[in-house]
């Protein structure tokens, strides 16, 4: 095996290890499973451990540097009423064959799937434009979050309750594992060529925007539906008594997320050919390394796709379903947590992330800073979602004051910082959230008679939003943590200082004494 893939694969097998420890834990005590359910969960995770290997090595390989390389030429570009729409198009095609936008669309049959895929895409697309015009003229992040995070709560309390979680959520799961490598190396391209103090903080948010579009447009088509007729597809787990059915049942699995993923990875190839051969013009090697490292992703997400969505959600569902039952069903919360804090750790994009804060801050922010801080909030938002199933509480109640936390928090911290918390909120909304959570949190409310659509959905706005005070919150200890160094480093400076004055004027009085 490649020495690189395996070591991808390692790191992937101590992510999920522990969320399958946990489900096989809740199987053997409060949530007994039928066997057919847990060998789909087992046989899923493995296919997530080989997945997120083969999706990780990809990713350094190929889609880093097509999003970086296409990046720089748009923002080499002299003619914006050109580069403009070119960034509409990028964002737009990427995002509607984006899988976990199809896992939210199939939840609301009362729209066509393609109604809500075409909406949100088009409000990715017109976000992009705006980070790209913010990374041509520097506009501050913050600034843009509060104005259109504004606009997106009056919005809120106008939009029909039934699409307000689902709304919340879109801005989450489009940010998945096609588009956030994609769009956050694209990011640091648009950046690159400035050389201003604030081209690095600038080179992040690309994602914070992309994840504000898909809420505005979903609560603008809300407006224009009938709320009456919105509901969503019960979730119904498959009847299987061997393990030869197991099999068949992920066989039959695999051509639906063959085709998903060639439609997602086709327009960034697509893209890259055009520009390879007006703009770029890579050496052949060069070339073959980002196709050998397209194929690596291409497998790896077909994998994981697979293993998530046939193998993991079923089992989500189930354990909702079974742990909301018992006596004490607040047990939901502490439990919800602990999945919370490790699932954040098998999502693709996270990992991408992580790796890409510690190389554009120098080691400042490590991968393992960011990996638990990212836990930490993941926990906290589980926990306040299965809050909200238990008691039915409006989103609004958390979402409200914690953007407004999360915002009031970028004017004390460093710029990096606001602009990599607000792009970690839509990266820690991966698959793993619109599947196995989503799935839980929708099983849970089943049992407990709730709305799901009011009281189960949300659940991914929550993950999305959390981080936002967290990385903060990191960035503030870091903030101090500088100071203090700074302070030592001052103090020992001026220490040295007076050392040499001393020994200036102990050597005048010296030479002041010879004969």
């Amino acid at each position: 095996m490649n020495k690189k893939l395996k070591e991808k694969v390692l790191e992937a097998l101590t992510s999920v290890v522990p969320i399958t420890g946990i489900v096989l834990i809740l199987s053997f005590t409060v949530a007994p499973m039928p066997v057919a359910s847990l060998m789909l969960f087992l046989v899923g995770a493995v296919l997530l451990i080989v997945g997120v290997g083969f999706f990780s090595l990809g990713v350094d390989m190929s889609m880093m540097p097509i999003g970086d390389g296409i990046g720089r030429q748009i923002a080499n570009g002299k003619r914006m009423w050109a580069m403009a729409p070119l960034c509409f198009l990028i964002g737009a095609f990427v995002t509607i064959a984006e899988p976990d936008l199809q896992v939210l669309a199939k939840q609301v049959p009362a729209v066509p799937d393609m109604v809500i895929i075409l909406t949100v895409a088009a409000g990715v697309g017109l976000f992009m434009v705006i980070a790209l015009l913010r990374a041509k003229f520097g506009w501050e992040l913050n600034r843009l979050l509060i104005g259109f995070y504004i606009v997106v709560f009056v919005l809120a309390f106008l939009v029909p309750k039934e699409f307000l979680a689902v709304a919340f959520d879109s801005g989450g799961v489009t940010t998945g594992p096609i588009t956030v490598p994609f769009i956050m190396a694209m990011g640091a391209g648009l950046t690159a060529l400035r050389k201003d103090s604030g081209s690095d903080a600038d080179s992040f948010g690309v994602v914070a925007l992309s994840s504000i579009g898909p809420i505005l447009a979903v609560m603008v088509l809300g407006l224009c539906y009938n709320s009456s007729d919105l509901s969503y597809t019960p979730f119904t787990i498959p009847n299987l008594e061997t393990t030869a059915d197991v099999g068949q049942y992920f066989a039959s699995g695999f051509p639906e997320y063959i085709e998903e993923v060639a439609l997602g990875l086709a327009p960034i190839v697509i893209f890259f050919a055009i520009f390879q051969i007006v703009a770029l013009r890579l050496r052949r090697r060069q070339m073959v390394k980002i196709i050998v490292g397209m194929a690596y992703a291409y497998v790896g997400l077909v994998l994981f796709l697979t293993g998530v969505n046939v193998g993991f959600m079923p089992a989500g569902h189930f354990v909702g379903v079974q742990v909301a039952q018992l006596q004490y069903h607040w047990v939901l919360i502490p439990i919800g947590m602990l999945v919370g804090w490790f699932i954040v750790a098998a999502e693709p994009a996270v990992r991408v992330l992580n790796q890409q804060v510690e190389e554009i801050t120098g080691g400042a922010i490590s991968q393992q800073a960011m990996g638990t801080t990212l836990s930490i909030g993941m926990a906290v938002a589980v926990g306040l979602a299965m809050l909200r199933v238990i008691t039915g509480i409006s989103i609004l109640w958390f979402l409200v004051p914690g953007y407004a936390v999360a915002l009031g928090l970028s004017f004390r911290v460093p710029k990096v910082f606001t602009a990599i918390a607000f792009d970690s909120g839509g990266v820690a909304s991966g698959p793993m959230t619109a599947t196995f959570l989503l799935a839980f949190a929708m099983g849970a409310c089943d049992a407990m008679g709730g709305n799901v659509l009011t009281d189960a959905f949300g659940v991914v706005a929550m993950v999305a939003m959390t981080p936002l005070v967290a990385i903060q919150t990191l960035g503030l200890v870091y903030q101090r943590k500088s100071r203090k160094e700074a302070e030592a480093d001052r103090l020992v400076m001026d220490s040295g200082q007076d050392i040499i004055v001393y020994d200036d004027v102990l050597a005048g009085i010296l030479e002041e004494g010879e004969p």
